[in-house]
C-alpha cells in the first residue's frame, strides 16, 4: 500500500493529520501538568529547512513538546527516518548582532550529484508544505508504543498510547520545512559549506 501527497491530494492530508495537531496538544498538557518532561532545551528560534528530495526507510510521525531554555514550550510533530539520504539540502537561520544587525547562518550540503546520509535521523517540525510525498505500507493511526516500522526518539518523552503514523519508506520531492530541533545518529554531509552573511538569506 502506498500513499501520495501531492497538490492534488493535500486536502486528504491535512484532514489525516488533525489527530497529530490532537495528539501534539494532549502532549502539551501533559507536560504543562508535569507528567511529560522534554528531552532537551532547544534554543528558542525555529530554522528553514529545504531539500529538493527527502528519502529513507523506517519512517514514523509522532507528537511531543521541546522546551526551549527560557522555558517556552513548542509542540512539534517528529518525523523519524532510520535510513535516510537528503538531495540538495539547505538550513538557515537568521541571528541578530548586537551593532551589526541580522545575519543569517546557512548550511548547504547533498549537491553535485551526492546525497546527504543520514541514520537514525529525527526532526522536529511545526509545518511542512512538499510539491508531492509517496509513503509505502503507511500505517495512520498506530498507537507511538505499538510502532514495528518507524521509531521513537530515545530522548523523547511520549505517551505510548499515543497516535503516530508510520511507513516501510517515503519520498518527499521539494520539502520545505519549518524546524525546531534535528538530530542523528550519523549525518554524512557531502559538498558541506557553511557560512554567515549580513541580512535575510532563507532557504525559502
Amino acid at each position: 500500500m502506498s500513499q501520495r501527497i501531492g497538490r492534488t491530494h493535500w486536502k486528504r492530508f491535512a484532514i489525516g493529520a488533525v489527530p497529530t495537531v490532537a495528539a501534539t496538544a494532549a502532549v502539551a498538557v501533559s507536560m504543562a501538568q508535569g507528567a511529560l518532561a522534554a528531552s532537551f532545551s532547544i534554543s528558542g528560534s525555529d530554522f528553514k529547512v529545504s531539500a529538493g528530495k527527502l528519502s529513507g526507510t523506517g519512517f514514523a510521525n509522532y507528537a511531543t513538546v521541546d522546551v526551549a531554555k527560557n522555558g517556552k514550550h513548542v509542540p512539534v510533530s517528529v518525523s523519524s527516518i532510520k535510513n535516510a539520504t537528503i538531495v540538495d539540502m539547505c538550513q538557515s537561520v537568521p541571528v541578530d548582532i548586537p551593532v551589526l544587525g541580522t545575519y543569517t547562518m546557512s548550511l548547504n550540503a547533498g549537491g553535485s550529484g551526492t546525497p546527504v546520509k543520514a541514520k537514525d535521523l529525527y526532526i522536529d517540525m511545526t509545518d511542512l508544505q512538499a510539491k508531492k510525498g509517496t509513503f509505502h505500507n503507511v500505517d495512520i493511526g498506530v498507537a507511538v508504543g505499538a510502532m514495528t516500522k518507524g521509531q521513537v526518539n530515545p530522548k523523547d518523552h511520549v505517551d505510548p498510547n499515543g497516535y503516530a503514523q508510520q511507513a516501510d519508506s517515503v519520498e518527499i520531492l521539494d520539502a520545505h520545512q519549518t524546524v525546531w530541533a534535528s538530530s542523528a545518529g550519523t549525518f554524512e554531509l557531502s559538498g558541506l559549506h557553511m557560512n554567515i552573511a549580513a541580512g535575510r538569506h532563507d532557504c525559502f
